[in-house]
């Protein structure tokens, strides 16, 4: 099918995406706001539940009566059409996330869109290439001869609801493992951040040939269209990416109908120095990580866990390396720390700062906001000493450009530290000692762990966290087969 490249502009980004047609939101329109200069930029469709049932109904047709969930060989082209026609569009994309998300422009370049609009191509060759039947050979059940085999097939209408931070990533984190897998879709992305998915939506509309109802993309402020996928004996899956409080809040409406839940949830993650490190090329990295986004991240790593005796050493460099990554313009191409989403999510970084000081703890940087900005939802980039893991700056996330440095006595303590938390979905370590380095690693219960700055973070790693910080994985053969259900079959041999 030959199309013509269309043009994406804000006013583009006002329909939802139902069963094949771009179509106006029952509710009607809601702002869309720069979060570097809080101006409007534009409106989304305001969809209702009227809208979500809708949704739902058509992602229900599609999974039953098509051979969508079956054609391995049609569900990659599909994929791989959308990564080229997203791709073809990059420009347009970059500039509208930038503006909507208020990440630095050079993260576009990577997981705010390229990254993982390219990664749809791994999940196509997924679908294509994944072992959907196993033999398993012959027994004697009863003592009768039976030849047996295991069939992966989808698991049917999945809804997925994802977050403001990295919307791209996760948008197609979900979508991407879900259609390769041959479910269908109803997405619900964050009011904060609705153009993100409403432009796929026109270019799976106009640009690709995805079969009306397989992908429905739904944006709404109505925060009860999640709660609706989520209690909807139709919908098969829930896939939920944020707060570990709202996490628990799906699983339990998800219960009512005994739907399977994937959960990504939060992380307050220890980036560990041992005494052996570097301590100044270990705490500029600790500094960029935790200014990268302006913090908005679950798996940044926010307490810096240092050697006692290097405690001061530790605190100059790291208060250095912040006083050089300031709170900038995102469309800079120098910029790594912009705005903060909103005026709420800055308000709530502002009050865990005031939290630290009350219990005690000094601002050794930062804590206010930029003078040089008059407008836009800035935050210095802050590191806070004096405190023990104990405070609650050290065990709530906080989701901002806040670090917390914690002293540790000794290899053992670091991990106790690290593990004293409600969350394990990430973290750092570094040090020179090969076999102290295994120790931390294997002694840390998280999901992901770098060494010495490597970057874990690709379509084939799996990504979740221990505890309270999700349930199953994202992204990998895992992620994909978490879209999957097992069916043995068995015949007299």
């Amino acid at each position: 099918m030959e199309f013509q490249l269309m043009t994406l502009r804000p006013e583009s980004a006002s329909d939802l995406l139902i069963d094949g047609k771009l179509t106006p939101g029952s509710g009607g329109v809601f702002d869309v706001v720069n979060p570097a200069t809080e101006e409007v930029i534009g409106q989304a469709a305001e969809a209702t539940a009227a809208d979500m049932d809708a949704a739902i109904a058509a992602a229900r047709t599609a999974f039953d009566t098509t051979d969508w969930s079956r054609d391995h060989a049609f569900r990659a082209r599909c994929l791989r059409q959308l990564r080229d026609a997203l791709l073809a569009h990059t420009d347009e994309f970059r500039e509208l996330t930038i503006a909507e998300v208020g990440c630095p422009s050079f993260l576009t370049h990577g997981p705010q869109f390229e990254g993982p609009v390219t990664d749809l191509g791994y999940f196509a060759d997924l679908a294509e290439s994944y072992e959907w039947t196993r033999d398993l050979g012959t027994a004697k059940p009863m003592g009768i001869k039976n030849h047996r085999e295991l069939r992966s097939e989808a698991i049917g209408v999945v809804g997925a609801i994802t977050p403001w931070n990295f919307p791209h990533q996760i948008n197609f984190a979900k979508i991407g493992p879900a259609l390769a897998a041959g479910c269908t879709v109803v997405l619900k992305p964050a009011p904060d951040t609705p153009w993100c998915a409403a432009l796929v939506g026109k270019v799976v509309a106009e640009e690709t040939d995805f079969p009306p109802g397989v992908l429905n993309i739904v944006t709404s402020t109505d925060h009860r269209l999640g709660e609706q996928l989520s209690t909807d004996p139709r919908v098969d899956l829930v896939s939920f990416t944020g707060s570990t409080a709202t996490g628990k809040k799906v699983m339990a409406a998800a219960s009512e109908s005994l739907k399977k839940v994937f959960l990504e949830l939060g992380g307050k993650s220890a980036f560990i120095v041992l005494d052996d490190a570097d301590i100044g090329s270990a705490c500029a990295m600790a500094a960029f990580n935790v200014v990268t986004h302006a913090g908005q991240g679950c798996a940044i790593t926010t307490r810096l866990v240092v050697p006692r005796t290097k405690l001061d050493e530790a605190i100059t460099a790291t208060r250095d390396a912040l006083a050089g990554l300031p709170a900038g313009d995102p469309t800079s191409s120098g910029t790594i720390c912009g705005p903060l989403i909103s005026e709420r999510q800055r308000q709530r970084v502002e009050s865990y700062i005031e939290i630290a000081k009350q219990e005690g703890g000094t601002i050794e940087i930062g804590g206010g906001r930029p003078a040089d900005k008059s407008r836009g939802f800035f935050v210095e980039p802050t590191l806070i000493s004096g405190l023990d893991n104990s405070a609650r700056v050290a065990q709530e996330e906080i989701f901002g450009p806040v670090l917390v440095i914690i002293a540790h006595d000794g290899d053992d303590d670091a991990i106790r530290i690290a593990n004293d938390s409600p969350y394990g979905l990430s973290g750092m370590v570094y040090g020179t000692d090969e076999n102290r380095i295994n120790k931390v690693v294997n002694g840390v219960r998280t999901g992901t762990m770098g060494v010495n700055g490597g970057i874990w973070y690709s379509a084939d790693v799996p990504f979740g966290g221990y505890k309270q910080s999700g349930i199953g994985r994202e992204m990998g053969v895992a992620g994909f087969e978490e879209y999957l259900e097992t069916k043995a079959v068995a015949r007299p041999a």
